[in-house]
């Protein structure tokens, strides 16, 4: 976790300090969010683990978190950026039924505790492929680090399974200012394999509120998962985001 923050923090300070000033225009967005939970599956391990929901089996809290993105637009054309981008959901309740997870059984009826970390680290690169008065459309690719963790307590015990690893994903933006100060922005970044899958895309009504400032409201989907022998998981969030953005 260490070395993921030093790298984030690296590639921070390069991107606002180092990076080169040549036609350079930088841009930092701020989100804050309220997250819902529909659906979050898992079974650890997962060939023999216990399939049981942490929102459907046990009661999923309002998650309420926060989003860095740090980046800068050179010559007009292509953007470099960072994104941190943590989530944690709290689930509590009995399951009716033995669960076997990460090597502990919790016994039907035990009151449970469990914790959902999510947390996202991505640099991205995109290249600006459409310009017009209108819209603006964007496509790049995304390198996120993951590093998760699911704990479950109860009846006096705690099992817990972490999970830290690269994946690449598409990254796109588009922006559409259908009517001054107004525009429509759908950007995210996405994939499916073989593997599992992971969408995480921004629909949000953006308001200039000056030239620099732009304040914005929308909804986020996060959704994705795994299926393997080692952890099956699936998962999807419904965020309510507010946020601004400014350019310098």
């Amino acid at each position: 976790m260490r070395d993921l923050l030093r790298v984030t923090a690296g590639a921070l300070l390069y991107i606002l300090i180092i990076a080169p000033r040549v036609r350079a225009e930088y841009v930092l967005n701020f989100q804050g969010a309220a997250v819902f939970t529909q659906k979050n599956d898992i079974r650890i391990p997962g060939d023999d683990g216990t399939k049981f929901s942490l929102s459907k089996d046990l009661a999923a809290e309002t998650a309420y978190t926060g989003r860095l993105e740090a980046g800068y637009i050179r010559k007009e054309l292509d953007y470099f950026g960072i994104v941190v981008a943590p989530l944690t959901v709290d689930s509590q309740g009995p399951v009716s039924r033995d669960v076997r997870y990460a090597g502990a059984t919790f016994a039907a009826g035990t009151d449970l505790d469990a914790t959902f970390r999510f947390d996202s680290y991505r640099i991205t690169w995109r290249r600006k492929l459409v310009t017009g008065d209108k819209v603006d459309i964007w496509l790049g690719v995304s390198g996120k680090i993951r590093d998760a963790e699911i704990t479950i307590e109860g009846g006096g015990q705690q099992a817990e399974k972490t999970n830290t690893g690269f994946v690449p994903l598409v990254n796109f933006l588009v922006d559409w200012r259908f009517a001054q100060p107004w525009s429509l922005r759908v950007a995210g970044d996405a994939l499916v394999g073989p593997q599992g899958r992971a969408e995480d895309v921004l629909f949000a009504l953006l308001c200039d509120i000056r030239a620099s400032t732009k304040v914005f409201a929308g909804y986020k989907v996060l959704e994705g998962g795994a299926n393997n022998d080692e952890v099956y998981t699936f998962s999807l969030f419904h965020y309510a985001v507010f946020g601004v953005e400014v350019r310098f």
